[in-house]
């Protein structure tokens, strides 16, 4: 007698189409992450979802949140209240920027122009990335005036030099340069989903036409690590001479630890952006939420210090305001509503946010951001509990499991 083979699992079901209108279910801004599994390939979700390694940083990212609660008071006159805040010499209507997010054509087919569209609708900065899946000049055609610039060193100086003067000449008002993701080691979890990159062409609009940079020859006994990927890593003399090249204000992304930030402010850094590149970087390094305190401690109240890493709510946004930052970056969430329903997803992401960003400062008889401070927070015991999670679901920075950055 044959036996009978064992069920399969059917396929999945293909990914919708990006709507092209608000989509129903989306509450909070938070829900376009559980939305956009209806229109995010498998693989792909688990790619922008994931972090390096095991994605501790990623998770911890997130968990870092619920150790704060924010204190509400009474009586307090908010009637006049706005998020206005002046940032680079730059008037903004509230302190949420679009953060530099490769490829975003994996997410949606107009990509990174979508979403320069939304931020300019939604009073938002925005920061291109070097490595956008469209031209950094085709990306301003569709942004406001508040667009920077990501930029990567290239292996050659000649043609981070060319990105940089391709940057000024299409209106760009500031560089952020990334130095913390010279080297990466790869999702686990989008490598099990069975993410792989696609071609690049047609991926890093930026890079196109420049020569391709030489493999590395290594001598018998060089590491692949330390005179292989980082051959090419930047140094401060690289920064130095950067910051030579260009009148554009130069902020550094990538900052974990108060002295660093010290010596770039000293540098002449125009500020700094406390992120662990959203858990992409060092797997297992602390939370950004949790070293923001030191690093503004360190550079003093003037200094601008944005923040980045993990951001899903306006409460989230409000412990980061109230920890020492400026304005926070919005990362995975603005792919999420990108893939959903495109610029109408962002748009209406960041629109969300700002609500509830402006909520929770009310309740907290906040009426303006320079109302926000460390006074407004209580200390919770952990485990915390992440409120974009079913039911208040406790969660462990050390389970590979927890909600991702």
């Amino acid at each position: 007698m044959t036996p009978t083979p064992p069920p399969t699992s059917p396929p999945p079901a293909p990914p919708l189409a990006p709507l092209e209108r608000v989509p129903e279910g989306a509450w909070n801004a938070a829900d376009y992450e559980s939305l956009a599994a209806r229109h995010l390939a498998p693989a792909h979700r688990a790619y922008v979802a994931g972090g390096s390694g095991w994605d501790t940083t990623v998770a911890a990212n997130r968990a870092a949140f619920g150790r704060w609660a924010v204190v509400p008071r009474l009586l307090r006159d908010v009637r006049a209240g706005h998020t206005r805040l002046s940032l680079g010499g730059q008037a903004l209507a509230h302190p949420l920027l679009l953060a530099p997010v490769a490829f975003q054509r994996l997410a949606h087919p107009r990509g990174e122009a979508d979403t320069a569209r939304a931020a300019h609708a939604a009073g938002a900065g925005f920061i291109a990335s070097t490595l956008s899946s469209l031209p950094l000049e085709a990306i301003a055609q569709a942004a406001g005036p508040a667009r920077w610039f990501q930029l990567y060193f290239q292996p050659a100086r000649e043609t981070t030099l060319d990105l940089v003067r391709r940057a000024e000449a299409a209106g760009y008002t500031a560089l952020v340069v990334t130095l913390d993701a010279s080297i990466q080691l790869a999702s686990r979890s989008a490598l099990r989903a069975g993410f792989r990159m696609p071609a690049a062409d047609g991926l890093a609009g930026n890079l196109a036409g420049y020569p391709a940079g030489a493999a590395t020859a290594l001598a018998e006994g060089e590491s692949r690590i330390f005179q292989g990927a980082m051959r090419h890593a930047p140094t401060w003399d690289d920064l130095r001479w950067l910051l030579a090249q260009t009148r554009l204000p130069v902020w550094v992304k990538g900052v974990m630890h108060p002295d660093d930030a010290v010596a770039l402010r000293a540098e002449g850094a125009a500020g700094v952006v406390v992120s662990n590149h959203g858990g992409r970087s060092l797997d297992g390094a602390p939370a950004s939420l949790a070293v923001l305190p030191t690093v503004r401690a360190a550079v003093g109240p003037g200094y601008p210090v944005l923040f980045d890493g993990g951001v899903r709510t306006g409460h989230d946004a409000f412990k980061a305001l109230a920890l020492g930052a400026d304005a926070v970056l919005v990362g995975r969430l603005q792919v999420y509503a990108l893939a959903v329903a495109g610029a109408v997803g962002v748009a209406h992401m960041l629109t969300l946010l700002v609500e509830e960003l402006q909520a929770c400062m009310a309740q907290a008889g906040c009426a303006s951001l320079a109302d926000i401070g460390a006074h407004c927070l209580a200390a919770q015991p952990w485990p915390p509990v992440d409120t974009t999670a079913p039911s208040g679901t406790p969660i462990d920075a050390h389970d590979p499991n927890a909600p991702p950055c």
